[in-house]
């Protein structure tokens, strides 16, 4: 990871780590100061003491007072509230979901002047992604149609300006498949899939896997495959699984035993297969 992310991130879980000590050390404090059981925050509080308690309340189970609260913060500028409350919404966490509530929550993010580099970008990155997830398919019953070709500039957006791994990852596979507007390059899409990779996307590191067991590099591909099934979060899971066990009936026995070998390698090196 290259220092400025690094740096980056540092920024961005400290401002988590605060509100969290907040919630642990102040809570009270915070309830008298900011908040009242009754007629819920008190005018003219502080957005970010707002915003701590939300946190608070959210940790203690009391998800209403949180919206609460977070509604206030996000009204009064505070980036974090905000995204908070489209993930809620996005969810169903502590509300019901809805998604065109979510979808609006996110909008007013990326609607921000926030320059790469800001401790707010990572909020603002995730928001353009979601709102690529949101346009890809569209939200039934709202003003918001399918729409591949805004989809993929979000996802563009957030893959160039903020690399996130996500965005990353869809810029490959609408590259692959010819997608949003994208003439189809599997050279273009193999160029965003690597950057994902590197950044431990388990689906970039297999679909990558797959290109190169597609092109003849069948012992290097079906090992990337494999460590990915093994990195990859639950709900990737089937898909690669799916993936990975085609390639894996397709090959050779030799070939297996070697590609097994060899992800088992990857994964104690942490490293993608590329050595």
């Amino acid at each position: 990871m290259r220092t400025s992310e690094v740096l980056r991130s540092s920024v961005f879980s400290a401002l988590i780590a605060l509100a969290t000590l907040g919630a642990v050390g102040q809570a009270m404090a915070f309830d008298d100061k900011v908040f009242d059981d009754k007629t819920g925050v008190k005018p003219q509080s502080s957005p970010w003491a707002v915003f701590q308690f939300g946190f608070s309340a959210y940790k203690s189970g009391h998800k209403e007072q949180a919206v609460e609260a977070y509604k206030y913060a996000a009204e009064n500028g505070q980036i974090g509230a905000t995204w908070k409350l489209a993930r809620m919404y996005a969810e169903g966490d502590g509300v019901t979901r809805d998604d065109y509530a979510a979808f609006k929550f996110f909008s007013e993010i990326v609607d921000q002047d926030v320059e790469p580099g800001s401790p707010e970008e990572s909020y603002v990155s995730d928001a353009l992604v979601a709102l690529g997830d949101y346009l890809r398919k569209g939200i039934p019953g709202t003003p918001v149609e399918e729409n591949d070709v805004a989809a993929q500039e979000y996802y563009m957006r957030a893959a160039a300006n903020y690399r996130n791994p996500n965005a990353q990852f869809e810029i490959g596979q609408m590259f692959l498949k010819g997608e949003g507007g994208v003439k189809a390059s599997v050279k273009q899409a193999g160029r965003w899939l690597q950057l994902a990779a590197e950044k431990g996307h388990a689906g970039a590191q297999a679909t990558l896997g797959n290109l190169l067991f597609q092109s003849g590099k069948v012992v290097r591909g079906l090992a990337m495959m494999t460590a990915a099934l093994a990195r990859a979060p639950a709900a990737d899971q089937p898909w690669i699984r799916n993936m990975q066990e085609e390639a894996f009936a397709a090959a050779g026995e030799a070939d297996r035993r070697t590609a097994i070998s060899l992800a088992d390698d990857i994964l104690t090196k942490g490293n993608n297969g590329d050595q």
